[in-house]
């Protein structure tokens, strides 16, 4: 099987918008009609997709979203949820959960997770009521991640969005870094495709009198919360002001709001106009 076709298909995987997997996978197999076996090749990008993307998928039986990603990854192909206490075998091409096993996280801060993961709930219900969420010890940087995904899909009005952030929490030196990505893809007669990300620089949880070493786990996880809460209320503010200068600045330069008639364009009468028709051959009135 050629490499560059592998290439292009795992690229066309990786870069499917929010919500439009599905529909990047029925047009891949239209394409490849001749290569049949060509998805099952590319397993690796289906995964880098899911993980990054933090999939979420219902575990049979429930109605409880649980997410994928890197953090919460098990060997050969399962992942764990510490809130349900299960681990679960993961199809990353149909994205459906399986195999479902009692699973309880072991870690030296199983306190500090189950107050974060408390304290998380309640800002995922206050600011994100569709959210899915977790919170999972990363051993080998002997962290604590704490993931939220919200997605809002609108195919009946050609769009789709998804806001995801990724955190991490070093309790022995009491700093949180982070990561938030937002991706709009707007497709009504056009295809418009907003990607942003916003790397959160260090934060001390000890400075300023923040709780710190030594504090409880739920004025610890508390005041992580709070951190966090306002960095996404900044990075919102950002956001808005720049909705603004496009609105307001580079889209109002790309074209006139109205043609040099001051009156809109009927597309579907083009053929009444002069111009039109002189493009289209025809006798002018």
């Amino acid at each position: 099987m050629p490499s560059d076709n592998v290439a292009a298909v795992s690229a066309f995987v990786e870069g499917a918008p929010p919500g439009e997997l599905g529909d990047v996978i029925a047009d891949i197999k239209k394409l490849t009609v001749n290569e049949p076996t060509l998805l099952d090749s590319v397993t690796p990008a289906f995964q880098k997709y899911n993980e990054e993307q933090l999939t979420t998928t219902k575990l049979p039986g429930s109605s409880q979203n649980v997410l994928i990603s890197t953090y919460n990854s098990l060997e050969d192909g399962r992942y764990y949820d510490v809130e349900s206490r299960k681990s679960f075998a993961f199809d990353h091409q149909t994205q459906r959960a399986s195999d479902v096993q009692p699973y309880v996280v072991d870690s030296e801060h199983i306190d500090l997770i189950s107050s974060l993961l408390k304290s998380l709930s309640t800002h995922s219900t206050e600011h994100y009521p569709s959210a899915t969420y977790t919170v999972c010890p990363h051993p080998s940087t002997n962290t604590i991640a704490l993931l939220l995904v919200s997605n809002k899909y609108s195919p009946s009005n050609f769009w789709n969005g998804r806001y995801r952030s990724t955190y991490l929490f070093t309790p022995s030196s009491q700093k949180l870094t982070g990561t938030i990505h937002v991706d709009v893809h707007y497709y009504e007669d056009g295809n418009v495709r907003l990607t942003t990300t916003k790397n959160v620089p260090e934060i001390r949880l000890s400075d300023n009198g923040d709780a710190g070493v030594g504090s409880s786990s739920a004025a610890l996880a508390a005041e992580v919360l709070r951190k966090i809460a306002g960095v996404e209320r900044e990075y919102q503010e950002e956001l808005n002001k720049g909705f603004m200068r496009l609105s307001e600045g580079e889209f109002k330069g790309l074209r006139r709001q109205l043609p040099v008639t001051r009156q809109k364009v009927e597309w579907e009468k083009i053929g009444g106009y002069r111009l039109g028709q002189d493009i289209g051959g025809g006798r002018s009135r």
